[in-house]
């Protein structure tokens, strides 16, 4: 019974390696075709998330210094001290990835912008909370310091995909511990913490790799 019992053991030791992910550094790439504004609000030192086995999931650079707001009134907001369309980063996909949508996105670097779920019948159940980051391809958001209105947002988030729809990632609760872990719908969510202006950090968490239930 105890050999069975170590045995399980190990076998569980060895899934749980089987299914982690490696975050490692990764300097900002010169050729990444970013206006100069872009590039001087990003932290020079970003994040190469890959899987154990070697599968690259896709690159990530934070904003310096996130502007905030004071928290609004939002229902079921996991971040209301974000204002809507303000830039947290740049992420890049090696090759060919997908949004939270299941839809595809080709391979490039692309801008992350905040945005909130209408609180409407039209998104309803589409996520678990309201709040994601639209993506928009870089040279058509040069500059940081923008603010669109939702279908602003929407309509340049659409060059991402080429469909009449936007390319989401969802924002989540963060995990206990920063760095790459897979959640219990085979979500793979990025842990790390947003740099305010105010000086304070903000732990978030950002699926990757997953889309929304089917």
């Amino acid at each position: 019974m105890r050999r069975i019992a170590f045995l399980c053991l190990l076998l569980s030791g060895y899934f749980c390696v089987a299914q982690s992910g490696k975050v490692e550094p990764l300097a900002l790439l010169s050729n990444a075709g970013l206006s100069e504004n872009l590039k001087n609000v990003l932290e020079t030192s970003g994040y190469h998330l890959a899987l154990s086995n070697g599968d690259i999931l896709c690159d990530i650079w934070l904003r310096k210094d996130v502007p905030t707001q004071a928290k609004k009134d939002a229902p079921d907001a996991l971040y209301p001290e974000l204002a809507e369309s303000t830039l947290i980063g740049l992420i890049s996909f090696p090759k060919a990835g997908s949004d939270y949508r299941g839809q595809s996105i080709p391979a490039g670097f692309y801008t992350m912008r905040y945005e909130l779920l209408p609180d409407d019948g039209n998104h309803l159940g589409v996520a678990p909370n309201r709040d994601f980051v639209l993506l928009i391809p870089v040279e058509n958001d040069p500059d940081p310091s923008a603010s669109f209105k939702f279908d602003q947002l929407v309509s340049l988030s659409r060059k991402a995909t080429g469909t009449r729809h936007p390319g989401p990632l969802s924002l989540v609760q963060p995990g206990s511990a920063s760095g790459l872990s897979k959640d219990e719908e085979d979500h793979w969510v990025f842990t790390t913490s947003l740099k305010l202006q105010n000086g304070h950090e903000l732990p978030v968490g950002l699926i990757v790799k997953g889309t929304a239930p089917q």
